[in-house]
């Protein structure tokens, strides 16, 4: 069975835990706890700092009873993707390590035993549509949109492109790439980079039906389906029956699965395990 990150005890709040951060803010309703950029005065650009504080935030709600950890942000963009101001005196080695912790904080977000959702409004620039792309599920405004602008602009954008393939396919994540041009959000939709574009008044409504419907089951029922869809992506087909087969089997065992099929045949709500 795949390892699942172990959780605090019910109660305890990754909103109220003290850490205190400069660049993003961290609050928590009920079971959803929002991760939200706050650097407006720099259209959430990623510097070093901005993305080390976003790890430490996914992480911290990573080991919380959180059942959704929601990715938004503030100000006239969702992100502009890596701080230029931040890359420009670095050599390779230190452009290298910035890039290197920008993956982690994707990873992360992979990782994360909640599921993740992007709550994506105005523009998501390079890492920002990467951002996007990285969490589990996603919803934008339809004054949304996504571009991997890097080809145009003489710093191609290789790392975004990695999670966004893997969302829309190659001949998109191709025209993405090559042309820099902005996909509005109902077409990111259709290419099934976001789950739903919605009208802008209504976007925090469709974040908040996503994250009800996507917690019904129970946590670590959730939260290790969760990490086995993610090791057999990408996979040979017969690799990935071979991981599924075996994660479900063995998950066929645990309590909440007991709890899953007695509630069928008996016809009644589940009562999931804590």
């Amino acid at each position: 069975m795949t390892d699942v990150q172990e959780r605090t005890p019910a109660g305890v709040s990754a909103a109220t835990a003290g850490t205190v951060y400069e660049h993003v803010r961290l609050t928590r309703e009920g079971t959803v706890a929002t991760v939200t950029m706050a650097r407006p005065q720099r259209r959430n650009a990623l510097s070093e700092a901005h993305l080390r504080e976003l790890l430490a935030a996914v992480h911290e709600v990573s080991t919380s009873d959180a059942r959704v950890l929601v990715l938004a942000a503030e100000g006239p963009v969702f992100s502009a993707g890596h701080d230029f101001a931040d890359v420009g005196g670095r050599d390779v080695t230190g452009v290298r390590d910035l890039l290197l912790l920008c993956t982690s904080v994707m990873q992360a977000l992979q990782a994360a035993p909640q599921v993740t959702i992007a709550r994506v409004h105005a523009l998501a620039t390079a890492a920002g549509c990467q951002l996007a792309a990285s969490c589990d599920l996603a919803v934008a405004g339809l004054s949304a949109g996504f571009c991997l602008p890097g080809g145009k602009g003489g710093w191609f954008c290789h790392t975004p492109a990695v999670p966004v393939a893997r969302a829309v396919g190659r001949k998109r994540l191709m025209e993405m790439a090559l042309t820099g041009d902005v996909v509005p959000a109902a077409t990111a939709a259709e290419w099934g980079l976001v789950n739903a574009a919605v009208p802008d008044d209504e976007l925090d409504a469709a974040v908040a039906d996503l994250a009800a419907r996507v917690s019904r089951g129970g946590a670590a029922s959730t939260a290790h389906g969760k990490a086995v869809l993610y090791a057999q992506l990408d996979r040979p087909e017969r690799d990935a029956y071979a991981i599924a087969v075996e994660a479900m089997a063995a998950a066929s065992q645990t309590a909440a699965a007991t709890e899953g099929r007695a509630a069928f045949l008996e016809k009644r709500p589940p009562v999931w395990p804590a």
